[in-house]
């Protein structure tokens, strides 16, 4: 009996550090991971200015974590401080809230169903926010909806950044190569970020038309969809449901 995903193709855009498990379990289904990085997370030089940020740990009311990197850039830098006791913690989705816990946090608010600033924005406990203090952490450059919104909503919002991101990559003639070699199977795609450098680089590529863009969010299949491109959405966040999407995708090419 073959393998699900025998002999196909798939790029992952993922940082590379974070594409090792997904790429182990394509291997494992039979399949051909081919890397192409469209962003890579690193950290600041300097982190004074986070640090200053996080200062006054003590008079925030809720701690909000953007990403997993913001996380893993982070946390070092608050348990420097001492966790205090008052301070609730919420995160954009069950990954990040998971990262949390490997520092001690085992209490995180998490939104249910999307794992977006929208969902989160939605949960009860962020409605009232007159009074409170809120520090988000994330990237350089992140969405201002979060903040903005609870700023809206009666919360004094600090901002700390502690990592950033950069795109690797100048051309897409790579893929082009590796598809005129065997065709591309699928592309897997986890960020309205990546998506947009995608489009500078590939967006006239004809072969990028008959090609599925494998996506965690509705969001970004909304902007593939509208560049033109075909595009399905994994009904988890994870691993296992994007494994599970690029199978069923296969199944039907068959």
């Amino acid at each position: 009996m073959s393998l699900p995903l025998a002999g196909k193709q798939i790029v992952i855009t993922r940082p590379i550090d974070q594409a090792n498990t997904l790429s182990a379990m394509i291997v494992a289904a039979g399949g051909h991971p081919v890397s192409f990085p469209l962003i890579d997370i690193v950290g600041l030089n300097d982190l004074t200015a986070f640090q200053h940020t996080l200062s006054p740990l003590k008079q925030f009311d809720w701690a909000i974590f953007i990403s997993s990197n913001a996380v893993q850039f982070g946390m070092p830098s608050v348990l420097q401080l001492g966790l205090p006791s008052t301070l609730k913690f919420a995160a954009i989705g069950p990954v990040t809230a998971s990262q949390l816990k490997h520092y001690g946090v085992l209490k995180v608010v998490t939104p249910e169903g999307r794992y977006d600033s929208e969902s989160l924005l939605a949960l009860p406990m962020f409605q009232a926010m007159q009074g409170q203090h809120v520090l988000i952490v994330r990237g350089v450059g992140g969405r201002e909806l979060l903040a903005d919104t609870l700023k809206q909503r009666g919360a004094a919002v600090s901002i700390g950044e502690c990592y950033r991101r950069i795109h690797p990559q100048t051309s897409a003639q790579p893929l082009a190569d590796a598809h005129q070699q065997a065709p591309l199977h699928a592309i897997v795609m986890t960020s309205s970020e990546a998506l947009q450098g995608f489009l500078a680089l590939a967006a006239h590529a004809p072969w990028l038309k008959h090609m599925t863009l494998c996506v965690n969010h509705a969001r970004i299949a909304e902007q593939a969809r509208q560049a033109g491109l075909n595009a399905i959405v994994a009904e988890a966040p994870g691993d296992e449901a994007m494994l599970q999407l690029l199978i069923g995708q296969a199944a039907q090419h068959m």
